[in-house]
């Protein structure tokens, strides 16, 4: 009988064989819903917190599981603001280190400090609770994110502007991220994943010269308390997923943006574990029970090889994701064969493109830009590009129009197919496709925008 649990996530991240593939449900906020308790709740609520994990680990049966999903939390030990949603986690509203002012903070959380409390006795009470059969992961805010996070938009004129300045930024980030990991790890982790959704907007060069080494310090720092580490990225990392691999995580986590069968050559040259990447909207969120084990089944027939694979949800899962389309996830990874026959006869719904009306770009009086996101509200790389967007237009004032389109309804997910749209976040200018996965400075924008 096949092994499940923590010791096939273990064996996986040890490069051994198996002859299963673990599963990771990233049930952040979802987590809650499962008990009824919104978002702000279960992220403030240590109680309710447990509650839900348990619940999960009851319901969805994980060979691992993270303790909390929020990109946040180093934030706002930091000074940032933070804006609550019902259902989705919480993010920054102000940045302390935005314009002038770059004067750096000195002190490092503590385990006293922000929600850190709360966050460390849950863990503590998980790994006593479930910790001898399930792998537990703590999420700490990548360097780059939580640099994004402090400085906001102009980080992206600093790697021209201020590079200097940039690295001390990243720095600083970095030790925050290690001594994150440090209390984590404390605190009973097995895998501590770096979540840096941000880093997917940047080139390669970019990422060489401002994050490799960084990132390649967190990882040596994670590995020599002996615990495993992943390197978590959203959006279309492919580009980077060369660059990241040399920084020398265990495992690299992406979403739906990039092409698994594509790059896990990459990542097996390294002898990295991919992981990844059921789509959060189209089929957690939107789809049907059958929708989300083809897409399961789909992936493994397409791999060539199961090695060094982990399959998860593509970030955190949209709090309101059905509960019986991630128990036919769990169905389809721990039973292929016998999903496969209960699949032999279906048949995906059509898109509705028809009912699609598209403006006229070809006679706009004012030129259009459109953000298209997976949710700006939960993505942080959706979040800056949409950041991104508002900045340029309060600019331009009566110059220009802007929407943002979401993919967590089926009418945006049509629109985004009727317009060929692959990878988000991106924008379009006047119907064009201007800037996919790689967030533009201000400038950029605006003369994209003056061009049309």
């Amino acid at each position: 009988m096949p092994i499940h649990g923590k010791s096939l996530l273990f064996k996986t991240l040890q490069h051994q064989p198996t002859t299963a593939v673990p599963w990771v449900p990233f049930a952040g906020v979802h987590a809650g819903k499962l008990l009824g308790y919104n978002a702000r709740t279960v992220l403030t609520n240590g109680e309710k917190l447990l509650q839900s994990l348990l619940e999960v680990n009851r319901l969805y049966d994980p060979d691992g599981q993270p303790i909390l999903f929020d990109l946040q939390v180093e934030a706002e030990i930091l000074g940032c603001d933070l804006f609550w949603a019902n259902d989705a986690p919480p993010s920054v509203s102000n940045h302390p280190l935005a314009g002038d002012n770059k004067t750096l903070p000195t002190a490092l959380p503590n385990p006293g400090d922000g929600r850190l409390p709360l966050i460390l006795d849950v863990m503590r009470k998980m790994k006593v609770a479930v910790g001898e059969q399930t792998a537990l992961y703590g999420l700490v805010t990548g360097p780059f994110t939580l640099a994004s996070h402090l400085r906001g938009t102009d980080i992206f004129l600093d790697t021209v502007d201020d590079p200097e300045f940039l690295r001390d930024l990243v720095a600083f980030s970095t030790e925050v991220a290690q001594r994150m990991a440090d209390l984590y790890i404390e605190a009973g982790m097995d895998v501590i994943a770096v979540v840096d959704p941000v880093t997917s907007q940047i080139s390669p060069h970019t990422f060489k010269s401002f994050l490799l080494e960084p990132f390649t310090e967190l990882f040596t720092h994670i590995r020599r308390q002996d615990t495993f580490s992943a390197f978590f990225v959203c959006g279309d990392a492919t580009k980077n997923i060369e660059v990241m691999c040399q920084t020398g995580p265990d495992g690299i986590a992406v979403d739906e943006n990039i092409d698994m069968v594509a790059v896990k050559p990459v990542t097996d040259r390294h002898n990295i574990v991919l992981q990844g990447n059921i789509p959060l909207t189209t089929r957690m969120l939107l789809g049907t029970q059958q929708d989300n084990m083809k897409y399961i089944i789909d992936l493994l027939d397409a791999l060539p090889s199961h090695d060094n694979l982990i399959l998860s949800p593509g970030c955190d899962m949209p709090y309101a994701t059905p509960i019986e389309n991630v128990i036919a996830t769990v169905e389809a990874i721990r039973d292929p064969r016998g999903t496969r026959q209960i699949l032999a006869h279906y048949q995906a719904a059509q898109i509705d493109l028809e009912s699609i009306v598209l403006p006229d770009y070809t006679n706009l009086a004012t030129p259009l830009m459109e953000v298209f996101t997976l949710d700006s509200a939960t993505c942080a790389a959706c979040g800056y590009m949409l950041n991104a967007a508002q900045r340029a237009a309060e600019e331009l004032g009566d110059a220009v129009e802007m929407a943002e389109y979401k993919a967590t309804s089926p009418e945006n997910i049509a629109r985004m197919t009727k317009l060929g749209i692959k990878n988000l976040p991106c924008i379009l200018i006047n119907g064009e496709l201007r800037f996919s996965s790689l967030i533009p400075s201000q400038r950029e924008l605006v003369a994209a925008i003056k061009e049309t």
